[in-house]
């Protein structure tokens, strides 16, 4: 059985005998067998990591990029060396399908990988001064520098890589951090802080505490502390950034309501495939997941039938299989949560057309025809396998349905007509859109982030550096 340590200042703290560190029991939510136990501290080790990550930072943001690089590299090829063990990991604690899992522990190598790779041309460029009269025999430089600790938040459904898109581009661009996982989660958040201290950085320049989220705000408040990067819900993220001080920067990945678009021209039956894996993957507990399927009126019967029939087909149940598309939920509160909003919207006239059920955690996959408006299932973030189903007649029609949410990360079109996919480009109010695939569907080198309650800010390597720096310009005349 692991047990997993806090790291503050190249220190690990709170082992299995430690009795100056609480200690959580982790369970697998399939079948609730413990997992492991990890160290839970108090203040007192959160301000020992920002008085770490402060002091580092003194020499850590002067490092030679070459001495960066080398570092992403290396850890990169650690995650390579122990993909299997840290994929089975990922399986256990979170319940998500070893597929997923795999795929999950490739990427998390592949973002420290782009990581090196930027730090090669990202972050310096030169200007022309001489549309200006005035700048006539001047140069201009510029150059983005690092601004300090800062403190990741990281959420429970990707544990491994939404820690790397914070990780990877602090210590790409000179900056330290304090990282912590969330408490559903912390056995493999804390397994890459372990990976990336034993592949040789520097001590303070990573440090992971794990514990009550109520003693945050004493370090997150604190003027040392100069950027809050935090991955949740809306409902968590919108106040913490609202009670943070002006001055100190926000980023927030929070939740999704995604839909998938579906035309007359579609290839129905790849559209059909990406919906059902974008939707019911990993029990939907992805902020991009597909939720509402809106399908072009003249193809609606045999879209609705298509899905339904591969709804009743998804393979649920153990993570540990191979063939599992939809494995637990994180919890069976959690599970509660999805039941209640199936439950509201049968209640108010909507029809279950596939799939349904649940075996404690597990909630089996389900599809679902004529969800009123006013329901919850309608309008917010269900989290979970659920999918819902409408027609429309006009694509104008499907667009503004898209609108009309909150939220808006990602949303897929299915359509052969390039007219149709610029029209959706220009005219939905999302973070991006995705053209015959999934909205689910994000590489890790692009820009990911969502507009309205979605999120504030950008992610994605390069995007992430950019945030997590500050441009200097130095102009130079000639002599």
């Amino acid at each position: 059985m692991v047990h997993r340590e806090l790291l503050i200042d190249g220190h690990f703290i709170g082992g299995p005998c430690d009795q100056a560190t609480g200690k959580e029991v982790i369970r697998n939510p399939y079948d609730g067998s413990v997992v492991g136990t990890v160290a839970e501290g108090g203040l007192s080790e959160l301000r020992g990591c920002l008085d770490a990550a402060w002091d580092a930072f003194q020499t850590w943001r002067y490092s030679p990029r070459h001495e960066r690089q080398a570092l992403l590299r290396k850890i990169a090829q650690s995650v390579r060396e122990r993909s299997e063990e840290l994929a089975e990991m990922l399986c256990d604690e979170v319940g998500k399908p070893i597929v997923w899992s795999r795929g999950e522990v490739s990427r998390l190598a592949l973002t420290f990988d782009y990581a090196a790779d930027l730090l090669s041309t990202w972050g310096v460029e030169s200007l022309p001064l001489d549309l200006d009269p005035r700048g006539v025999g001047h140069r201009c430089h510029v150059e983005r520098f690092p601004i300090g600790p800062i403190l990741c938040i990281v959420p429970y459904n990707w544990p491994f890589n939404l820690a790397a898109h914070k990780i990877a581009p602090a210590l790409a661009t000179g900056n330290t951090l304090i990282l912590k996982p969330s408490p559903l989660a912390p056995i493999s958040t804390l397994t890459l802080a372990r990976l990336i201290h034993e592949a040789g950085c520097p001590h303070g320049v990573i440090n992971a505490w794990n514990g009550p989220a109520q003693v945050i705000s004493k370090v997150s408040h604190d003027p040392r502390c100069r950027m809050l990067s935090f991955t949740g819900s809306p409902a968590v993220g919108w106040p913490v950034k609202k009670d943070m001080p002006p001055e100190t920067k926000v980023t927030l990945e929070l939740g999704g309501n995604a839909s998938a678009i579906v035309c007359a021209d579609a290839d129905l039956e790849w559209a059909t495939n990406r919906i059902i894996a974008g939707g019911y993957g990993y029990a939907g507990q992805v902020c991009i997941a597909v939720q509402h399927v809106l399908v072009e009126r003249s193809v609606y019967e045999e879209t609705r039938e298509m899905l339904a029939q591969k709804t009743n087909a998804c393979a649920y149940g153990d993570p540990r299989d191979e063939k599992t598309v939809c494995g637990p939920m994180i919890s069976a509160e959690a599970a509660d949560k999805v039941s209640d909003w199936v439950d509201e919207a049968v209640a108010h006239g909507a029809k279950i057309i596939g799939g349904g059920g649940r075996e404690g955690a597990l909630i089996k996959p389900v599809l679902l025809e004529g969800v009123p408006d006013q329901v919850k299932l309608a309008n917010e973030e269900v989290f979970g396998p659920v999918l819902t189903i409408e027609p429309f007649d006009k694509f104008e029609e499907a667009l503004a349905r898209v609108n009309r949410s909150d939220y808006g990360i990602h949303t897929g079109i299915f359509t052969q007509k390039i007219a149709l996919a610029d029209q959706a480009f220009r005219t939905l109010e999302v973070g991006g859109v995705i053209v015959n695939d999934y909205p689910t569907l994000r590489f890790d080198n692009m820009p990911y982030g969502g507009v309205k309650h979605s999120g504030f800010g950008r992610e994605g390597v390069r995007y992430a550096m950019d945030e997590m720096t500050e441009p200097k310009t130095m102009v130079v005349r000639s002599i």
